[in-house]
């Protein structure tokens, strides 16, 4: 385990993946992290279907638009935001907008969880939703927010620059 600014600093997005399964013990604490993500009314808005199965990789990877490096992880977790969940306390709100945080929020938690544990990952945003529900066999009401393809680093890619924050942030 690495202090927080160390493993922030370090975390690559990694594409790359070794043919190793991750263990169970490890797979739930990257869950146990997403599940102690902050949420709106602590309703977590949001469902995570964790997918092992090869042939479902392989589906998702051809929803992400072709990303074979999602098929080669051990493990997909597929993050849905959940906009009835939501709605019940927020109104639309909550379906349009707190839903989608708080299934990015958990995802960022579980991003960082399996950094913390030697995995990699990489956020996937570009996909087809529709065929990533097909894949899962979600229900249409829940929208597919990210995908986080997570096993052990087949690479070590250089850390990518980012905005100054001068740049970055306006003060007022």
């Amino acid at each position: 385990m690495v202090d927080y600014s160390t493993l922030i600093e370090e975390r690559h997005s990694i594409r790359v993946y070794q043919s190793k399964e991750v263990d169970d013990e490890k797979l739930t604490r990257v869950l146990h992290a997403a599940n102690r993500a902050p949420s709106a009314g602590n309703l977590q808005g949001y469902q995570i279907v964790a997918v092992r199965s090869p042939e479902v990789r392989r589906a998702l990877a051809r929803a992400a638009l072709d990303q074979e490096s999602v098929a080669q992880a051990a493990v997909i977790l597929v993050f849905l935001a959940d906009p009835a969940r939501s709605g019940e306390k927020y109104g639309h709100r909550g379906e349009t907008l707190y839903c989608i945080q708080d299934a990015t929020i958990a995802c960022a938690y579980a991003q960082l969880a399996a950094a913390d544990l030697g995995l990699g990952s990489v956020w996937v945003g570009a996909f087809r939703k529709d065929d990533v529900r097909a894949a899962i066999d979600s229900p249409p009401d829940q929208l597919p927010v990210a995908l986080l393809p997570l096993g052990y680093p087949g690479e070590e890619p250089p850390i990518t620059p980012r905005r100054s924050l001068s740049g970055l942030v306006r003060h007022i």
